[in-house]
């Protein structure tokens, strides 16, 4: 499972000129299920994502987590983080896994993350999504749960 981690003072998610989902401070997650992905991939994901300490502390320092800033997550399905361009110029998508899967993955995710106890939005699985985001920092981490 790959997940794209954005900083935010801000995102929200509009489908057909409606906002669907809106965060304050907290973060915007693009989340991508592979076809090798399963259950340890969605709870190796979900809780790397959940800890993060990348706010910042009095001092500056990116030492806080989500829970000590009050903050959400904002997750939102995006299969072309699967995107393989090492061939030409236009991306591949064979690695990422069919729709009905990846819906059943990213619900996990989702899952995973309310289980820690972490409010949690979501765009809308499969929409063709307008994403809206105050990235802080700016700070963007990239997540591979093949890598965790």
């Amino acid at each position: 499972m790959k997940a794209l981690v954005q900083r935010v003072s801000r995102a929200a998610v509009e489908v057909e000129g409606r906002t669907v989902a809106e965060i304050g401070t907290g973060l915007l997650v693009f989340v991508c299920a592979e076809l090798v992905d399963g259950p340890a991939d969605v709870a190796k994901t979900a809780r790397k994502v959940v800890n993060l300490r990348i706010f910042e502390d009095e001092a500056g320092r990116m030492n806080l987590g989500l829970r000590d800033v009050g903050g959400a997550i904002l997750a939102v399905s995006q299969f072309t983080l699967a995107a393989d361009v090492r061939r030409g110029n236009r991306p591949s998508f064979t690695g990422a896994a069919p729709p009905e899967i990846a819906r059943e993955l990213f619900d996990s995710f989702v899952e995973a993350v309310r289980a820690h106890e972490v409010p949690v939005k979501t765009g809308v699985f499969g929409a063709k999504m307008r994403v809206q985001l105050v990235n802080e920092g700016p700070v963007t981490i990239w997540i591979d749960s093949a890598r965790l």
